[in-house]
């Protein structure tokens, strides 16, 4: 099996974007506002929270777009709203040939979206698909991996994409923002997608960033202050996107790490290991046994995670020991029995190891 993840910026890279994030923050919040916990209900003129809109100016500012905007139900939230910004009901988008995340699915079932799929890893079945089936209107890319053997390069779909037709292209950027150079937007998206709550903010609060044209649509549908994010929420949202970039580039490191010394054969059991972007960027350790269900009951009570929390989010600090992803059990079922997935999360490679080695033993 060949695994081709995503290429995570370095500790030092990571450093570099929580500076300018902050010099962003700086540019639309005096010392004293950002010290307090924001404002409530709506202001005129705007009919916004002022904080969330110096926020959400930031955050735009940062990923060097129009404009962006905070809305409820995280990254399946933020996809929702950009799906309906670009696109109409019952009209055709171009997806990946390849399981689609389930919540991205419901969304476009709500929508009643007729989905025409293309092997992304393939630009000239892209440009065929799209020269054949005139009348799609807009494309979804995901940028997190769907399938083991994903390759494709987010910048050459976009702009294959683009080449053959100029449709709005909407990126699903879940689990990679503040680990990568670029994101959808960055890399000629028309938006990007993400939930801040797996950036260390808070619960439920998802992010569109991208064209002022389809950002301000998102807007309108947000009249009432009541479906709007609040000023708290937005200060939330600032603080997590602050700390995000190296916690998550010391997490890849760790990653690393344990792939190394599982590489050279530190953990009797351990088949094969891999690093994959499953959806979040994980090690995937392949046994000899079928007895991966077993481990992952093992590992739990030396307390690593049995489940995610929307993965990464600041709740999670042990590392995750968990199942294959849903989306790529459905490419391979046979997974279930012999591999899991582990995120270091907060801890040190040490620890991965260690669990590793004592509920392999446990179990054998």
């Amino acid at each position: 099996m060949k695994t081709y993840p995503l290429e995570s910026i370095s500790i030092e890279k990571a450093q570099e974007k929580q500076f300018r994030f902050v010099d962003c923050v700086m540019h639309h919040f005096s010392g004293s506002e950002s010290l307090t916990r924001g404002d409530l209900g709506v202001h005129q003129p705007g009919n916004h929270p002022v904080t969330t809109g110096k926020a959400e100016a930031a955050i735009a500012e940062f990923f060097n777009s129009e404009d962006s905007i905070l809305v409820r139900g995280s990254g399946t939230g933020a996809i929702r709203y950009g799906l309906s910004s670009i696109i109409g009901c019952g009209e055709k988008i171009l997806v990946h040939k390849a399981p689609v995340y389930s919540t991205t699915t419901t969304s476009f079932e709500m929508f009643g979206l007729k989905t025409v799929e293309a092997d992304f890893n393939n630009i000239d079945e892209i440009k065929k698909v799209l020269n054949e089936e005139s009348d799609i209107k807009a494309a979804l890319v995901q940028y997190s991996r769907q399938k083991i053997d994903d390759s494709y390069d987010m910048e050459e779909v976009i702009k294959a994409i683009k080449e053959v037709k100029d449709i709005p292209v909407i990126t699903d950027d879940n689990y990679v923002v503040m680990k990568v150079n670029k994101i959808g937007v960055e890399c000629g998206a028309d938006l990007s997608c993400f939930s801040t709550f797996k950036l260390q903010g808070p619960e439920g609060i998802g992010c569109v960033v991208g064209k002022k044209e389809y950002v301000e649509k998102i807007r309108k549908m947000h009249y009432s202050g009541g479906c709007q994010v609040q000023g708290f929420e937005a200060l939330e949202v600032i603080r997590g996107l602050t700390y995000a970039p190296v916690m998550l580039a010391i997490t890849a490191k760790t990653a690393e790490d344990v792939l190394r010394r599982l590489k050279d054969g530190e953990v009797e059991g351990v088949k094969n290991a891999y690093i994959a972007n499953a959806q979040s960027k994980v090690l995937l350790v392949e046994f000899d046994e079928p007895i991966a269900k077993k481990v992952l009951v093992e590992a739990e009570k030396m307390g690593a995670l049995p489940n995610p929390v929307g993965a990464e989010s600041k709740y999670e600090i042990e590392p995750l020991f968990y199942r294959v992803s849903g989306t790529f059990l459905k490419s391979d079922p046979t997974l279930a029995d012999h591999m899991i997935r582990i995120n270091p999360n907060r801890c040190g490679s040490d620890t991965v190891i260690n669990i590793l080695k004592e509920s392999i033993k446990a179990v054998l």
